[in-house]
């Protein structure tokens, strides 16, 4: 560290003067600046609104101005109309899948009112071959039990 203090001069306020002239007098090259990137033209204005002849420039600046912001507002506008069709465009699609669905529903609950039907009837036709099997089976228990003689009187 002590060889690096010693390569290192104090700052002389004295010389102060001296090292500011020779900083300005000392012509460094002029730095240009590259513009590699094309310079977009200023955004004209809109087709459907022309100067007068006889507006002065900052009547046409201002006017250039407000116009521009309208037109960029107008052109929000119409992009929240764009969200606005997909949106109505995605309602029209589910409304077409509901459609399909309410088909569906419908013709299973059919299926299930026949189906219910057709156990209805076979429930009452069983219902009835039952109480048919039961008469005949009492009608010749009836015949099997009674005496021959107590058939005759």
């Amino acid at each position: 560290m002590r060889a690096q203090n010693a390569a290192v001069k104090p700052f002389d306020v004295s010389r102060l003067e001296e090292v500011v002239r020779d900083a300005v007098l000392e012509k460094q090259p002029p730095i240009q600046p590259v513009n590699y990137a094309p310079q977009a033209a200023e955004p004209k204005i809109p087709e459907y609104v022309s100067h007068r002849e006889d507006v002065t420039e900052i009547g046409k600046l201002s006017a250039e101005a407000i116009v521009k912001e309208y037109e960029e507002t107008a052109k929000e506008i119409e992009a929240i109309g764009e969200v606005v069709k997909d949106m109505v465009h995605r309602c029209e699609q589910l409304a077409a899948s509901a459609s399909s669905i309410l088909r569906e529903i419908k013709a299973t609950a059919t299926t299930y009112r026949e189906e219910g039907k057709r156990m209805f009837n076979e429930i009452e036709s069983c219902s009835t071959t039952t109480d048919e099997v039961r008469r005949l089976c009492e009608s010749f228990r009836e015949k099997i039990t009674t005496k021959p003689a107590e058939q005759q009187t």
